[in-house]
């Protein structure tokens, strides 16, 4: 299996043709296809069905690609770390993170980062794990700092390596009318907005022998969640430290519920059998000094 192949390969199937891989490449398109069909022959396996629309993969192809991508990807890092190696202080990292990490992380992160890296080129990539963490597999970015939720396997590519914990409250608007309640069964009526999957909540209520809350919400912004909150008489359960930021704190206010809220632990999410670079070890590790404090005050 040469370099070549895999690199055609996934033009192929990026441009959706083998005649616009071949433009995208600047070589024959005979080349292309004697290029994928040989290494179609190596694997013993379709990898590509031809259509009159171009080509699509077979199910040979999609696992295939997901590791032919890996291989490339691994091969660019190797290549910036030479360069690295040599003195530039250039290269690339991407990392994703929580809408929590977002706030209290990255601001601080970034700034350190640039003092060592000044002209490295930066992708920072907001969402919730369940949608980032498939990219560390996948070597989309370099990792992920995020909530690792109670009773969620792992997959076997990636490593998990604990930052905080952070403790949870109920929350809802400035005089909410339930401000002043003191347990959950006084909230079980009301609308609830959820940032985490439902089953958490769900657990939370049946912990304590309550039904579980209808409606339930889910939110997967958290710029949106604050809004919903802070306009609507709805409630939901957040980390403690979003009170501490002036946008929630200055409409949001805590219902000190009798019930304890489960407290979680953030931390970071890279790929189990392959290092960081240079680059994107300097970002985790500039990512952990900023969560220092947070560990602390937790």
């Amino acid at each position: 299996m040469r370099l070549n192949q895999i690199r055609d390969f996934v033009a192929v199937v990026e441009t959706g043709s083998i005649s616009a891989a071949a433009r995208s490449l600047g070589v024959s398109q005979p080349g292309i296809t004697k290029s994928v069909g040989g290494l179609e022959s190596e694997l013993h396996a379709k990898l590509l069905q031809r259509t009159t629309r171009g080509v699509v993969l077979t199910p040979s192809g999609r696992a295939f690609l997901t590791r032919a991508r890996v291989a490339q990807s691994e091969l660019r890092k190797g290549a910036q770390e030479v360069e690295q190696l040599a003195g530039e202080r250039a290269g690339s990292v991407a990392f994703g993170f929580g809408p929590h990490v977002a706030i209290l992380i990255v601001p601080e992160a970034i700034p350190r980062f640039r003092q060592q890296f000044p002209r490295a080129n930066v992708r920072l990539v907001e969402g919730l794990g369940h949608a980032l963490i498939p990219l560390v597999r996948d070597e989309v970015l370099d990792f992920v700092v995020t909530v690792r939720f109670p009773g969620v396997r792992l997959d076997t590519a990636i490593a998990f390596r604990p930052l905080f914990r952070h403790r949870r409250v109920v929350v809802a608007r400035k005089g909410h009318p339930l401000g002043n309640a003191r347990s959950l069964a006084q909230l079980a009526d009301a609308t609830w907005l959820s940032l985490e999957p439902r089953e958490l909540l769900n657990q939370t209520f049946s912990s304590a022998g309550l039904p579980v809350p209808r409606p339930i919400i889910q939110c997967e912004s958290y710029n949106a969640l604050v809004a919903l909150l802070a306009n609507s008489d709805m409630v939901a359960v957040v980390p403690r430290l979003t009170l501490t930021q002036p946008f929630a704190a200055d409409l949001l206010q805590e219902i000190a519920v009798a019930e304890p809220m489960p407290s979680f632990t953030v931390g970071m999410f890279t790929r189990a059998d392959t290092p960081l670079t240079l680059v994107a070890a300097a970002m985790a590790k500039a990512v952990t000094a900023a969560a220092r404090p947070l560990s602390r005050s937790a």
